[in-house]
């Protein structure tokens, strides 16, 4: 193993000054810091974690906040947890996940502790009450989500109320007049999940705009569910030749079971969906979806939090614009 003296020795300086090059805490001349840099490369050398802690009081772990609820969908949800870990590696940080709902007193138990430095957050609800803890703690933190009152929070993510629209408004633009949206499990809506919330607003409003006639239906995540909500769609709705599904475990099978029932997509039933853009197109009909940017979304959040340890200004806000990709799913309303 690489030691300190070791570097020291290759650099031709003492080892108090390798160590206060590569930390920082007291000036070096630019020629000694490039030469001590350049040893350190050359030998492969790493400062030991815990010595790094102890020089700058820091831990550099990162806290990312996943509670996993019901109706959350767990693959989804690990795409964002690898693009976030992945990230603060590349800032020489670690990811402590923590997963069981704790509210506020999870969150304290965490910050109250020098096990991390700052903390991401997921699963933002519109009425978040984990939020008066987030904006008293010393501790920085970047919400992957948007409550409904984010004044002095920094937030990121989809504009899930955007995606919805830009559904519906690709649906109508192709002739469609009466359209639905399949939605997340109920558990979603009742906790009022802030992008799920979102989606049907934009969705809704949408709609309205276009003069549609449009209808929001709650949907387990289950194929039977899936094959229960068609049945109830082509019930109450038989003019219906537009949809939208935001629930990535039924995309395939609601598809299914509306051509089960007699309707074929896209040849009587237009689909579009917000979904990851490999799973819209494993689909057997590959379907028109406003992706899910959660490698983005993971790593924008990691480089706002690194920015604000570093004591830089960051936007309190900043939303991804959907991106719609046309596929098999969609076409032309029939005369």
């Amino acid at each position: 193993m690489v030691k300190i003296t070791d570097v020291a020795r290759h650099a031709g300086v003492s080892p108090s000054t390798v160590s206060y090059a590569l930390s920082g805490k007291r000036p070096i001349s630019e020629e000694t810091r490039q030469r001590v840099e350049a040893a350190a490369r050359e030998l492969g050398y790493r400062p030991h974690a815990g010595a790094r802690a102890l020089a700058s009081s820091r831990s550099n772990v990162l806290a990312l906040v996943i509670p996993l609820r019901a109706g959350i969908h767990v693959p989804v949800v690990m795409q964002f947890a690898v693009s976030v870990v992945t990230t603060a590696r590349r800032h020489d940080h670690d990811v402590l996940l923590l997963t069981q709902e704790e509210g506020e007193e999870g969150l304290r138990r965490v910050a109250d502790t020098a096990l991390v430095d700052a903390l991401i957050v997921m699963d933002v609800q519109l009425r978040e009450p984990r939020l008066p803890l987030l904006r008293s703690l010393e501790r920085p933190s970047v919400l992957i989500g948007f409550p409904a009152d984010s004044e002095g929070l920094t937030c990121i993510d989809l504009d899930f109320k955007a995606a919805g629209e830009a559904c519906v408004e690709h649906l109508a633009r192709l002739g469609h007049r009466v359209v639905a949206l399949v939605g997340s499990p109920p558990e979603v809506y009742v906790r009022q999940t802030a992008f799920a919330q979102r989606v049907v607003q934009g969705f809704t409003a949408a709609a309205d705009r276009s003069g549609l006639s449009s209808s929001v239906h709650p949907c387990e995540a289950s194929p039977a569910a899936a094959r229960l909500v068609a049945e109830q769609l082509l019930r109450e709705h038989p003019a219906l030749t537009g949809v939208v599904v935001h629930n990535e475990p039924i995309l395939e099978p609601l598809i299914e079971a509306f051509e089960q029932l007699g309707l074929r997509v896209p040849g009587d039933l237009s689909v579009t969906a917000i979904c990851p853009d490999e799973l819209a197109e494993s689909v057997r009909v590959p379907v028109t979806s406003v992706a899910l940017p959660s490698a983005e979304v993971g790593e924008r959040a990691v480089e706002l939090l690194m920015k604000k340890l570093g004591g830089s200004a960051v936007p309190e806000a900043t939303l991804l614009p959907p991106r719609l990709t046309e596929r098999a799913s969609t076409m032309p309303r029939s005369a």
